[in-house]
């Protein structure tokens, strides 16, 4: 088990869900107190505004805000891409405090290649033309996690492996499978005509770094996929991008500290009344 903390150039995390039962914030958090980075971006999906609940909000959720706050507190730079579950922070477009910037959109320059930073939400169809239908399927996603975690646990039980319900249905659905595939190349293109060298997304809970080649020429394309299914990020270090992906065996079981629990208890009440506020408006 390695418990040292890896100085990191950039880490992009996106889809974390924080309010929702799905969210995997109990190891989020282990992942956050065992890195060190100089910038992070997150991309969009970070608190889940649409299907916000109350009783899914524990201990781990609180904890995760308070790291991020510590990074910002620390000099680490936070770029907060909001995405379609979160955008009522796009009412809050350009606020930036210290080394925190809420923004739609992204581009950094990375040992002299250009990156373009964004959630995806925009690229989405159904987003666009059926808000009520996605926020529906936002509704059956929650539930097909809720009997998957179930499962999992009788699974466990009894010695065998976990299952990913929604995995198996992407990877074999013909027309998830398509929409994932026209998301990445549509991506990819207007990248390039925008002369970007990497587009990093979130949005389809798809983790991937890979080349994409089209007439445009080539780029390379990265997602940062979740932290409800996956529990993944993208890390950038000496000029190169790799996949994070968590594993228990890489972290140990820390102790929760009920006192501080305690004194940030106010972030959630603060949280909860702006969700209610943007959600009634």
């Amino acid at each position: 088990m390695s418990n040292s903390i890896r100085l990191i150039e950039l880490v992009v995390i996106s889809d974390t869900h924080l309010g929702t039962v799905g969210c995997r914030a109990k190891e989020l958090n282990k992942y956050l107190k065992n890195i060190d980075p100089k910038t992070i971006v997150l991309n969009g999906d970070i608190l889940d505004i649409w299907q916000f609940s109350k009783r899914s909000w524990n201990k781990y959720h609180t904890k995760v805000i308070k790291q991020l706050l510590n990074f910002i507190t620390k000099g680490t730079k936070v770029h907060y891409i909001a995405g379609n579950h979160d955008e009522a922070l796009r009412r809050f477009l350009n606020f930036e405090l210290e080394g925190f910037k809420i923004t739609n959109k992204l581009s950094l320059e990375l040992n002299g290649k250009k990156a373009w930073f964004f959630h995806g939400d925009v690229f989405d169809v159904t987003m666009q033309h059926s808000r009520w239908l996605t926020r529906l399927g936002g509704f059956g996603y929650d539930l097909l996690i809720l009997i998957n975690s179930i499962v999992n646990k009788i699974l466990v039980f009894f010695g065998r492996e976990k299952l990913s319900f929604s995995k198996t249905i992407k990877n074999k659905v013909k027309a998830a499978v398509s929409f994932i595939n026209k998301f990445e190349t549509t991506v990819a293109n207007i990248a390039l005509k925008n002369q970007f060298d990497y587009v990093i997304c979130g949005h389809i809970h798809q983790p991937c770094i890979k080349k994409i080649d089209s007439k445009n020429g080539s780029i390379t394309y990265l997602n940062s996929g979740d932290w409800v299914e996956n529990m993944t990020a993208l890390e950038y270090n000496n000029n190169k991008w790799t996949l994070f992906q968590y594993d228990e065996k890489l972290f140990k079981n820390e102790e929760f500290d009920e006192n501080e629990y305690k004194n940030t208890k106010t972030l959630f009440s603060d949280l909860l009344a702006e969700i209610n506020t943007n959600t009634n408006n």
